[in-house]
């Protein structure tokens, strides 16, 4: 049996705004432009096969439309964490923007049993918010709104599409430490791969640097929830998340569980390469929309801001 702990009295991080110092003199847009170069986030064009409707269509991109993409999916993550962490989302200052504005469905304080656990949903849930901070900040005036967001039925479509739970069962996320790790382990490995995916679309070189830092930070958020589902033995759960992953994208096979009692398998990587396999566009969106049409559904019921969508 699990002990059971107080809840810890951490709150979200309060971030400082990186560009508070330079938007309070008349050179705010210099000041704006520096500090987008200083994360790599220019404005070439590119081409994204598929990232928009029409499905498969190619329509031309850039880097901005590329960080704005990742910023939809931090704000999936960081409104996920900081209500299981703390029982509250985003704050009005940390989601307006360009697009259609929306609001979050679903998400609660969970009353963790395993300390440990609890702190690394803490220590998730902070650098989420730090993440849509730092994206947002770095846009600038171009920064999307943080669509509608489905952080409650969407957890129970992926579950029944897994075998998790039967067909008329639902599954709460934030029942207890075991769900929870269960529901992050849903979307933790395709946010990295979308950053490795997103990478070779950036135009600007220098755009690598800001991206590789968050992805950084993925892989390991990413190893954390693989390693406590190890521990806890959730090997035929994990592998029925990922076998139901690669569904969403008929003729992909990169998804992968955490191993068996015999092997563990941490790492999400090709075992022959050693690299973690990359996501287009288009096949995030299969997985976070909840079908293989790209059609908005799951956890992004109107479907994303921005021009990826």
């Amino acid at each position: 049996m699990i002990q059971r702990h107080d809840q810890l009295s951490e709150a979200p991080a309060q971030l400082p705004d990186p560009i508070a110092a330079m938007v309070t003199d008349t050179s705010l847009a210099a000041g704006r432009r520096a500090f987008i170069r200083s994360l790599g986030l220019g404005a070439m064009g590119v081409a994204v096969a598929g990232a928009a409707t029409p499905a498969g269509a190619q329509q031309a991109v850039n880097d901005v439309d590329i960080f704005n993409f990742a910023l939809n999916l931090e704000y999936l993550e960081a409104e996920f964490y900081q209500r299981a962490a703390f029982g509250q989302g985003l704050q009005a200052s940390d989601v307006d923007g360009t697009g259609t504005p929306g609001t979050v469905s679903g998400g609660r304080q969970i009353a963790f049993s395993d300390a440990n656990i609890r702190k690394i949903a803490v220590e998730l849930a902070n650098d989420e918010l730090a993440h849509v901070r730092t994206l947002r900040a770095a846009l600038g005036s171009n920064r999307v709104a943080r669509p509608a967001i489905d952080i409650n039925l969407s957890f129970t479509l992926a579950a029944r599409a897994a075998g998790l739970v039967g067909p008329n069962d639902t599954f709460d996320a934030y029942a207890n430490d075991m769900n929870f790790l269960l529901a992050a382990f849903i979307f933790e490995d395709v946010g990295v791969s979308a950053y490795l995916g997103g990478g070779p679309l950036l135009s600007d070189p220098a755009n690598l640097s800001g991206a590789a830092r968050i992805l950084a930070v993925e892989g390991y958020h990413a190893g954390a929830i693989r390693t406590e589902l190890y521990v806890n033995g959730f090997y035929s759960q994990t592998q029925a998340i990922a076998n139901a992953r690669n569904n969403l994208n008929p003729g992909t096979n990169i998804d992968q569980g955490i191993g068996d009692v015999n092997t563990a398998n941490l790492v999400f990587t090709n075992p022959t390469t050693g690299v973690t396999p990359a996501r287009t566009p288009q096949q995030v969106l299969n997985i976070v929309y909840l079908n293989a049409d790209t059609r908005p559904t799951g956890f992004f019921p109107n479907g994303l801001n921005g021009t990826i969508r």
